[in-house]
């Protein structure tokens, strides 16, 4: 159950500090905020609004609240195959494959324009400039860098799942950073005092919001449509590797965004929702909630809590920065949570600030959910492709 650590804040996290619980109090005093600013149990500090925060308000819009990676979400597919193929040496064919066919990193995308991307955007079209077009279409089916990631995971139950974690790539980053300057300048240009400077606003009814909120929904779908294209690349691979047989569209499916806005109705009001590191997590919805690169992830069911949005948390959430896990922690440390698990450890080094250490207790983090969802399968993570 939550408690409330701030004027017209409700906090779910049992492990989070007072930067964090100001920062979430900075913005329920938005005058168009609508009920209390809610706090997941993985909930810190971020830019522009709370990472692990769920705001609902009426008349506006803040862009930097829904983040510079619009969509960002994670999938997961049901893998019918045999686990016990699934050696040391093939999970290592299995990461070469996956680095091969699927990008990964900042800027990163495929050599040309693939059809999949043309296709995408010729169905979703949306005012771009060539460069940016080029950039969507090429970085369509691919993976982004620092916490993005693509796994193979065994269930309870041995069960065979492949679990990515991904957004919007370039185009999605793009369109956030030109509204959240666009916001700024309608703050400044009305002379409006702000609780922070980050929180700057688009209200409803301009032609900004108009064309933020047709920006959004695009992104949004633009990103779930990049997932799905890399679990199709993904299992692809293992049908080659393994001889796997059945149909891509026959596998179960789980899709869901942790970074965006969207219109539903609370307490008998429609209003807009902004889930900035939250899932949505109605009655029977099913969820992804990931644990640090490492620990364990969880496929989850949620349980329609009112008093938290219907929301729950989006993964283990950080307990320190980059900055810091790289000054405490080495390539050795790294390697030795890793152990037993196919993953990049020839760039060892350069992943250090994704160590397990460095984000809070994932089963914390399920303890403290335990009204919001139900989990559906525990899964462990047996190889990992992260971007750098």
């Amino acid at each position: 159950m939550p408690n409330q650590p701030r004027p017209n804040v409700l906090s779910w996290a049992s492990i989070i500090d007072d930067h964090t619980l100001d920062q979430a109090a900075l913005s329920a005093e938005l005058p168009f905020v609508r009920g209390p600013v809610v706090l997941m149990p993985d909930a810190h500090f971020g830019l522009g609004a709370t990472i692990g925060s769920v705001i609902a308000t009426d008349g506006a819009v803040v862009p930097a609240a829904v983040g510079v990676d619009i969509g960002c979400g994670m999938a997961a597919l049901s893998v019918p195959m045999d686990n016990a193929l699934l050696t040391q040496s093939a999970l290592k064919d299995v990461l070469a494959q996956w680095m091969r066919r699927i990008p990964a990193g900042v800027g990163q995308g495929h050599d040309k324009e693939t059809s999949p991307g043309e296709s995408w955007l010729a169905e979703n079209p949306y005012e771009l400039d060539a460069k940016q077009r080029t950039n969507t279409i090429r970085q369509f089916g691919t993976l982004g860098s620092g916490n993005h990631f693509l796994e193979l995971c065994l269930d309870e139950n041995e069960g065979v799942w492949v679990l990515l974690h991904s957004g919007s790539r370039g185009a999605g980053n793009q369109l956030a950073q030109e509204f959240i300057k666009a916001a700024e300048g309608e703050i400044k240009r009305g002379q409006i005092t702000l609780p922070h400077k980050d929180l700057a606003y688009l209200r409803q009814g301009t032609d900004l919001y108009d064309a933020y909120m047709r920006a959004l929904d695009w992104a949004q779908r633009y990103a779930a449509a990049n997932r799905q294209q890399m679990l199709f690349y993904a299992y692809d691979q293992l049908i080659r590797l393994f001889n796997l047989e059945a149909p891509f569209a026959d596998l179960r499916q789980i899709n869901c965004h942790h970074n965006y806005a969207v219109i539903e109705n609370h307490g008998g009001k429609d209003v807009l929702l902004t889930r900035k590191g939250a899932i949505r997590a109605r009655k029977g919805d099913l969820g992804l909630i990931p644990g640090s690169m490492g620990a364990a992830s969880f496929i989850v069911r949620g349980l329609g809590n009112p008093l938290a949005y219907h929301s729950s948390p989006h993964g283990a959430g950080r307990a320190m920065s980059r900055g810091q896990a790289r000054r405490q922690f080495t390539a050795d440390d790294l390697t030795a949570a890793m152990e037993g698990k196919a993953w990049r450890d020839d760039v060892a080094a350069k992943l250090v600030d994704e160590i397990p250490s460095a984000y809070k207790d994932i089963d914390q983090i399920m303890a403290d959910s335990r009204d919001l969802v139900e989990i559906v399968h525990t899964l462990r993570q047996i190889a990992n492709y992260k971007g750098l």
